[in-house]
């Protein structure tokens, strides 16, 4: 390994000042405890001069011992014309408690003097005087020269001075920032290496992704000499976010060999991702590299035949070495080796000439372009290809369904569904009321078979998506219901397709019971064989 990275997230501080990112104070220290376990170096908790929130998280870590990490407390310097001593959010910062602070100061004059609107060298007083008085406090304290590379584009001479400011007064640490993420790779390379002339103290970057450079900038930061490195899990923050750290650490530590954090921790990288993204109650990003579910997802079918013979085809390092997993999907982009592969990886022996791969990849491509989609619904999937091997009997057959909705003259709403079901050959008729019309089916069906399959208490719905195929159609239009189902944490997705809203969701919500059904028959199965 080269060199030693100090990794610095700010996923609890500037990962909440994105668009709908929010964490109470015990959201933050679940984060952060699972920050430390993964090898962050610093965990920046909030501003605790700002809102209570924050000073309740460092409350809470002052009551947790992080093995690792040490927690930060941000601010800014004190007020122009004001002491550190009577400043109240640099007591605030000290109030907080933990063994490192990190604050920002100006470093670009058109700030200096339309924003705040002071004395250049009350600026500089600024800056000194703070960072100063925190280390007669006994804080490491990391500074971050706000807006560095912009000021620095305008004035070098003084942007440099604000550094020099902080650094004489002792800072641990000089943060550049691009804080409005305009600056470009070749910019950072440039500025970083003629700061490196001027200043002994160790530096650092901090990026945000308004060019979408975010990740480039911190690379070309780190690969210039800057050794201390900020970002978020999942690149959250305002405006466009900030440098993504789930991209920053694999492209340094498996790809330039730079230590970020232990080498083992690296394939935890995915599951820090989603956790982060649970805790949030944000949507992971699918398409994020590394860590998103579909980074490693082959869908055409050349590509698949290719990485089943060698993944290094078209896989620049292995799934595993962060966490993630392969993915194959079936589309009407599909072959047979994307058949062959899926089959392998649900469990399903189809043999490698078996005449029944052509038939299977044809009725696929037929049902995505009548408009289901299998990448997203595995589990109808499985159980499509399960029925063409004629392997397959539902555990209950529809003989009908109706649907009441009524709405009175108050405005209230009622639901029933009523069901009739062949299960085990016997007619089960039940009827039962919900807040919907998928809700009233889900429940009447959960009725009809609860007596003979009582485990379909345990599993629920967990998400449920309608798409409009046809939107020129109106509501008259084909939709596709995607339900997202999940026993103990392990989910599965069925899928329906028709121009009834109802028969989609019924086809999808069947599926659904079904698949769990299968599963809970072949672990009992396995059970009693052992």
């Amino acid at each position: 390994m080269n060199q030693t990275i100090h990794l610095f997230d700010t996923t609890l501080r500037d990962g909440t000042q994105g668009e709908k990112v929010a964490f109470s104070a015990k959201d933050k220290l679940r984060i952060a405890q699972r920050l430390d376990a993964f090898g962050i170096d610093y965990i920046e908790g909030g501003w605790p001069g700002s809102n209570p929130k924050d000073m309740q998280f460092f409350e809470l870590a002052r009551d947790h011992t992080f093995d690792h990490a040490k927690v930060v407390a941000f601010g800014s310097t004190c007020r122009a014309n004001n002491s550190p001593e009577e400043d109240h959010n640099i007591q605030m910062l000290i109030d907080a408690g933990t063994p490192a602070v990190s604050i920002f100061g100006k470093s670009w004059l058109l700030h200096v003097e339309e924003a705040l609107k002071i004395d250049t060298m009350e600026n500089i007083r600024m800056i000194h005087d703070s960072v100063r008085y925190l280390k007669e406090h006994d804080k490491e304290v990391i500074y971050d020269a706000e807006h560095f590379f912009d000021g620095y584009k305008a004035n070098p001479e003084y942007a440099l001075s604000t550094i020099k400011s902080a650094e004489s007064a002792g800072a641990d640490t000089l943060v550049l920032c691009d804080t409005n993420g305009g600056t470009f790779p070749n910019e950072i390379r440039k500025i970083v290496n003629e700061v490196k002339e001027h200043v002994d103290t160790p530096l650092g970057i901090h990026a945000h992704n308004d060019c979408e450079l975010a990740v480039a900038n911190t690379l070309a930061a780190v690969n210039s000499g800057c050794v201390h490195l900020q970002g978020t899990v999942n690149g959250y923050g305002e405006r466009c976010g900030n440098a993504n750290l789930c991209s920053i650490i694999p492209n340094l530590q498996l790809k330039q060999q730079y230590q970020c954090v232990p080498e083992e921790k690296v394939s935890e990288l995915s599951s820090l991702s989603r956790f982060v993204s649970e805790v949030a109650n944000l949507n992971p990003n699918h398409r994020q590299p590394y860590v998103g579910q579909s980074a490693f997802a082959h869908k055409g079918g050349i590509h698949v035949s290719a990485v089943m013979k060698n993944a290094d085809t078209y896989e620049h390092v292995t799934p595993e070495s962060v966490g993630n997993r392969r993915r194959v999907l079936v589309s009407d982009l599909s072959g047979k080796s994307n058949i062959r592969y899926k089959s392998d990886q649900l469990g399903i022996d189809l043999d490698k000439e078996s005449e029944e791969i052509p038939a299977i990849v044809d009725k696929l491509k037929q049902m995505e372009n009548e408009g289901y989609q299998f990448e997203a619904a595995e589990a109808s999937l499985e159980l499509l290809v399960q029925k063409m091997k004629k392997q397959w009997e539902d555990y209950f057959k529809l003989e009908g369904f109706r649907i009441i909705v009524e709405k009175n003259i108050s405005g209230d709403s009622r639901t029933e569904a009523t069901i009739r079901l062949t299960v085990n050959g016997q007619m089960e008729h039940c009827a039962a009321e919900g807040s919907g019309p998928v809700h009233a089916l889900d429940k009447a069906l959960r009725k009809a078979v609860h007596r003979f399959y009582p485990g379909i208490a345990d599993m629920h719905l967990q998400d449920y998506k309608v798409r409009v195929l046809d939107h020129k159609d109106g509501t008259d239009a084909k939709v596709r219901v995607l339900i997202d189902s999940v026993k103990n944490d392990e989910p599965w997705t069925t899928v329906g397709v028709s121009r009834n809203i109802i028969d989609a969701s019924w086809e999808a919500l069947s599926d659904s019971f079904n698949y769990y059904l299968a599963n809970q028959h072949e672990q009992t199965h396995n059970k009693k064989a052992i």
